[in-house]
């Protein structure tokens, strides 16, 4: 992998249950791109070869968290990119803390 990203999507809502509604629909369409992805409870860590996919990839979630009924949506986002090399990958980061 030459990059990954962790985006924590917040849609501007005022009840609970609408904000997982929200959230869950941006997690469904990052499931829909085919990366390997992995949902914590504060971010979802997404892991690919192209920094213009994954960059694409984040400012589609934040379109899809308006599309699906937030007037507004905060995003943070955290970068590793490495264009001649690999990035620790997601197996490699968490999958020894879930066993």
């Amino acid at each position: 992998m030459k990059a990954s990203v962790a985006i924590q999507v917040l849609p501007d809502v005022s009840s609970e249950d609408e904000l997982i509604r929200i959230v869950d629909e941006v997690i469904d369409y990052i499931k829909s791109t085919g990366l390997n992805y992995y949902v914590g409870p504060f971010e979802t860590a997404i892991e690919g070869d192209s920094y213009d996919e994954l960059m694409e990839i984040v400012s589609n979630c934040q379109k899809i968290a308006i599309k699906a009924g937030c007037e507004s949506v905060s995003a943070y986002v955290r970068i590793v990119y490495k264009p001649e090399g690999e990035v620790l990958t997601i197996d490699k980061k968490v999958t020894k803390h879930h066993k």
